[in-house]
């Protein structure tokens, strides 16, 4: 008994060092990091979050998507606005399937020089996963029309939907 104890023990342990080396990894230096631990299997969520062109399914603030290049490394995204009137374009910079990561860079339409973003979805066992955003940018240019907290809070509601949905999706094709 003491040694089925001990090894399961021993096994939480790593598992937890190993969740904690790959959040660490992915927001040492993150301007912003959003988790959240979802009830849906690592793959499931990851197979809807790594279709990068489709974004726009899943949330209300991107109407229409324009896609150019692979879907990988390289490739580039147009997202619109429900009202048409305003864009943001990003670059695909870093993809791995097999550790469920993504980062992609945000070049214009947006007040903030330097901003790259990445997901991450870490696999917890028991049919859940977590799920990670954090971000890195230079500097929010100060403007008329929103601060830097209101431009997170924006952030935060967007990635709160944003999860959500790939998270329902995620469970309708376990």
């Amino acid at each position: 008994m003491n040694i089925k104890k001990s090894i399961f023990a021993l096994a939480l342990l790593f598992i937890g060092l190993s969740i904690t080396e790959e959040v660490s990894a992915q927001s040492a230096d993150a301007k912003k990091t959003y988790t959240k631990v979802v009830e849906a299997s690592a793959d499931n969520v990851w197979t809807h979050l790594r279709k990068m062109d489709e974004i726009q399914n899943y949330t209300q603030t991107i109407a229409k998507l324009d896609w150019e290049g692979p879907k990988d490394v390289g490739g580039k995204r147009t997202c619109y606005s429900p009202d048409g009137k305003n864009y943001y374009k990003e670059n695909i910079v870093a993809f791995d399937d097999t550790n469920r990561t993504y980062s992609y860079s945000v070049v214009e339409g947006i007040p903030i020089k330097g901003m790259v973003n990445t997901w991450n979805v870490v696999d917890l066992g028991y049919n859940k996963a977590m799920v990670i955003w954090s971000t890195k940018y230079d500097e929010f240019m100060k403007n008329p029309q929103m601060t830097e907290e209101q431009f997170m809070g924006f952030i935060d509601m967007n990635l709160n939907e944003f999860v959500g949905n790939i998270v329902k999706e995620a469970k309708t094709t376990m």
